[in-house]
């Protein structure tokens, strides 16, 4: 039995963490091939190094976003391991690349059916593309499940929650318990809010940079701002002056965004670590796929306007009943469960 796991940035590498230990635990051979589209240390080498993932046999080091740039490589690699899978995550480009790369092998694909509904992003185009071709959709929820079923998507569905929520439960005591980042920056607990931003609608597009950093800027809490190195150059380009900090590593993250008082980004997958960790969240996008947080009202939506960034922030808080979302922490053993699962 043998999967092969495409992955190249950051929530990739936290979403294959635990679901490699369940993998390993099931008997399966995983073989990673890493495309080297987040190339800079931390926010590639690190995760291994920290999370205990397995060293890929393939690097890539592509340095590049480019779905047709990656598959060549990537088809090498399927083509010589003869796979029973290939496993793709969520909706970036390497998933995308991963997908397409897959030839005649089953790909199945983790967090399927998730729709934001906004087809200007790019992530958004890549969950449709991604869902049409996967044999074996492995589904955070109900809801998503249900949409891809309205869609028509011809694959298996399987609900299985959500392998981050499992990254959570494993590893946030883990940070905490580890990290010294608190003492370094010089925050307390409760006291700060953690910051991101790199979506390319946010990044690349001046205007509603310059809203988004105006709105952190009048934030009267210390803000921590990891800054992703393309974030960090376009705010050189339009000489924003808001301090930033280098992209830290996987624990000393965590233990950031499990003691803030709130988090603002436009991060999907730090969205839902937010209301795993019971941290309010802001999140600087018109649009979510991860809707139920938002309807919890763990999570607000601001899109790029600064007033509103700064009064979602002055009045975040977790309500008082917070309802178990995308899963239970063990949709890793059901993945693994749905790839092979048991002859009667």
């Amino acid at each position: 039995m043998r999967v092969l796991s495409v992955v190249g940035n950051r929530p990739q590498f936290i979403k294959s963490g635990p679901l490699s230990i369940a993998l390993r635990e099931a008997g399966i051979d995983e073989v990673v091939v890493h495309t080297g589209q987040h190339y800079d240390r931390e926010l590639s080498q690190v995760f291994f190094d920290e999370l205990g993932l397995a060293e890929p046999r393939y690097r890539l080091d592509l340095h590049t976003a480019d779905p047709a740039a990656m598959e060549p490589a990537i088809a090498e690699a399927v083509a010589r391991e003869r796979p029973d899978w290939v496993l793709v995550f969520g909706d970036t480009n390497t998933t995308l690349a991963g997908a397409q790369a897959a030839g005649d092998v089953p790909v199945a694909h983790v967090e399927a059916g998730l729709r934001s509904f906004d087809l200007s992003m790019p992530e958004e185009r890549n969950r449709i593309a991604v869902d049409r071709v996967a044999e074996l959709l492995l589904c955070p929820d109900e809801r998503s499940a249900a949409q891809l079923e309205a869609e028509g998507a011809p694959g298996r569905r399987e609900v299985v929650g959500d392998v981050m929520a499992d990254a959570a439960r494993i590893f946030g005591p883990l940070a905490r318990g580890r990290s010294e980042i608190l003492g370094r920056l010089g925050v307390e607990p409760g006291r700060y809010v953690l910051a991101t931003l790199h979506r390319e609608a946010n990044v690349t597009q001046v205007d509603r940079l310059r809203e988004l950093v105006a709105g952190l800027e009048r934030i009267e809490e210390p803000v921590v701002f990891p800054a992703h190195p393309r974030t960090r150059a376009e705010l050189e380009r339009i000489g924003a002056r808001i301090p930033t900090v280098d992209p830290l590593g996987y624990l000393d993250f965590a233990a950031l965004a499990s003691q803030a008082r709130v988090i603002v980004t436009d991060s999907g997958g730090l969205q839902k670590e937010a209301y795993w960790y019971g941290i309010p969240c802001v999140t600087a996008r018109p649009s979510t796929e991860w809707v139920d947080t938002v309807e919890a009202g763990a999570n607000v939506l601001v899109d790029a306007d600064p007033d509103e960034l700064v009064r979602a922030v002055e009045a975040a808080h977790m309500p008082e009943r917070r309802p178990q979302l995308y899963g239970d922490g063990h949709a890793s053993e059901r993945v693994a469960a749905a790839l092979y699962p048991r002859r009667p």
